[in-house]
């Protein structure tokens, strides 16, 4: 006999009520848009204890420095990809209600003659309001975001910032500050490299340059040398070349108590490299260390691989590939300088300091150091 069907069965089942999930009070978000050589970048975030919760985020290759080296000029084709990027961006702003944002320009709109009508342009047809800002900043703003992973332990501090048309470093003595307040006094920093800390412990600026020699503009530089090999080796040392007035450059370093922090796409991608993951996982690169073998050995990997190979190569992408050798070539340049075999990886930058710096200045930030 056929087993009797349940009471109910087939039924629909009744419905349950998932609530969607809260949207962020638009008065608690912050956006930070960094429109570089190469990328065109943006974050919206809100407060979060002592850091901060990523809500939204853009991120597109533009090439706005493409033909900078020869022209001096932003190009039209250039311009129109920025704007379109820049579009978006305006909508997702619109979209979350945005009211606290900074929105920056660095390196291709501070040299090309007509950055400034270009910043115009982007105020009329998107109602954008870009700003221009200074190396100085952007090497303090690159330092501020990169806090959380200097080690109690550091006494000498070396921050790199690879950008698409320049390279920050900053040097920063940390030798004065007791170990625990090491983080929290490169945050202070916010304010300047040389305001006053107030009752805290400072760290101190010993130097800083804004190398005009990014991964696209070291590149143009060196386009017309076919061989691989050989254009790789007179970047990196044309690049050390550039670093003469640099004053640490010279000076000798104990490597007791030394830490680089890395902060590019281009460490971040030879950080995914060495890993080989086949899908990029900040939670996997952001903190990472690394040593100087292993660094050279993905880099000696990528010379291998020749440009065809590095084309193909996911761990890479089509995005990263036309710039990773000269990227690999600043880096190689910087870890044969310097009394450590090891990097610091940061996957953060200009748009994370950028919040940092808003969230500190209205003290929405919970144990914040100020």
């Amino acid at each position: 006999m056929a087993p009797k069907r349940p009471k109910g069965a087939g039924a629909f089942p009744k419905a349950v009520d998932t609530p969607a999930p809260k949207r962020p009070d638009p008065e608690s978000l912050y956006a930070a848009l960094d429109l570089g050589t190469n990328s065109c970048r943006m974050l919206i975030a809100q407060p979060k204890g002592s850091q901060f919760h990523v809500v939204d985020s853009f991120s597109k290759s533009v090439q706005l420095g493409h033909g900078l080296e020869s022209t001096g000029r932003l190009s039209r084709a250039s311009m129109n990809r920025t704007i379109s990027a820049m579009r978006i961006c305006r909508e997702k702003l619109k979209r979350h209600g945005v009211k606290h944002m900074r929105l920056v320009a660095t390196e291709a709109c501070r040299r090309a003659h007509n950055g400034s009508n270009f910043i115009a342009q982007v105020r009329r047809e998107t109602g954008m309001e870009l700003e221009i800002i200074k190396p100085e900043e952007e090497a303090r703003l690159a330092v501020i975001s990169c806090a959380p992973l200097v080690s109690v332990n550091t006494e000498q501090l070396l921050v790199v910032d690879i950008g698409g048309g320049s390279t920050e470093l900053v040097w920063i003595d940390l030798t004065n500050v007791p170990k625990r307040e090491r983080p929290r006094a490169i945050m202070r920093l916010h304010a300047g490299f040389k305001s006053d800390p107030g009752p805290f412990a400072a760290a101190k600026v010993v130097d800083w340059i804004s190398v005009p020699l990014g991964v696209a503009t070291l590149r143009d530089q060196f386009a017309d040398v076919e061989d691989d090999a050989a254009r790789f080796a007179l970047m990196s040392w044309f690049f050390e070349e550039n670093l003469e007035e640099f004053s640490p450059y010279a000076a000798a370093q104990a490597r007791e108590g030394f830490q680089i922090i890395g902060t590019s796409g281009t460490v971040t991608t030879v950080a995914a490299s060495y890993l080989g993951l086949k899908r990029y996982d900040r939670t996997k690169v952001d903190g990472l260390r690394m040593t100087s073998d292993q660094i050279d050995t993905v880099i000696r990997d990528y010379l291998t691989l020749g440009p065809a190979g590095r084309r193909a190569d996911p761990r890479i992408g089509k995005d990263r590939q036309a710039l990773i050798m000269s990227g690999s070539a600043i880096l190689q340049a910087l870890m044969r300088l310097w009394p450590t075999d090891r990097l610091s990886v940061a996957d953060r930058g200009l748009r994370e300091g950028l919040l940092y710096a808003q969230m500190s200045a209205d003290g929405v930030l919970e144990d914040a150091p100020f």
